[in-house]
């Protein structure tokens, strides 16, 4: 287990980085403002489901070997990079063909759930971070590293939760302001585009680094 005097400073560390707006959360206020708070939260959910999945990795030594590997890393990259950008592309379209004020369409949950899912899942910057984050409150003397990689894990990925579901509240706020007019809505959609595609295009810009400290 994590030292009880490191957990403190842990977790004010990992309240600070969830508090600034990364790639996840944009992608989350995106959703939960074209389609609503139930949207943005299932998206929430299929984020840090993928944070586990990273997390298991980084204790398995799996990301460490991705991060190495400068083959999966592109490869990596590359399919999440095109990935976000094939969903701004569909959300772009969607709204070109906005003509009039309707009910907004949600896609299902499930399908909600593994885009984002994928979405972070195939964040190579996302195995960058657990692989260099984590480690520095990690002591030797406490126990397995990997215990104490994966304690640290999981209680970020539960602050995650918790931030990350205030800012599908407030995406879905944001959405309803836009709400009752074409113009307004259209306007929400290509936004919604215009950050996913700027997403994948920061996804496909990450440098390969050999190490990570």
């Amino acid at each position: 287990m994590p030292s009880l005097s490191t957990l403190p400073v842990f977790i004010a560390s990992s309240l600070a980085l969830l508090m600034v707006p990364g790639p996840a959360v944009l992608f989350i206020v995106a959703r939960s403002s074209s389609q609503g708070t139930r949207a943005g939260l299932v998206s929430v959910l299929g984020v840090h489901s993928a944070s586990v999945v990273h997390v298991m990795a980084a204790v398995a030594g799996l990301s460490a070997v991705v991060v190495a590997s400068a083959v999966a890393f592109t490869a990596l990259k590359v399919v999440g990079g095109l990935y976000l950008i094939h969903l701004g592309i569909k959300s772009i379209r969607s709204a070109r063909r906005l003509t009039a004020i309707a009910p907004p369409v949600v896609k299902p949950e499930r399908r909600l759930f593994a885009e984002a899912f994928t979405v972070n899942l195939l964040n190579p910057k996302v195995a960058i971070f657990f692989l260099a984050f984590l480690p520095q409150f990690v002591t030797s003397a406490r126990g397995p590293v990997w215990s104490q990689t994966l304690v640290l894990g999981l209680i970020y990925i539960a602050l995650g939760l918790c931030s990350d579901g205030v800012y599908a509240l407030l995406g879905s706020r944001i959405g309803s302001w836009f709400g009752g007019h074409v113009a307004k809505v259209r306007a929400l959609r290509y936004a919604e585009g215009g950050i996913l595609l700027g997403l994948g295009l920061l996804t496909l810009a990450v440098p390969h680094r050999r190490t990570t400290k």
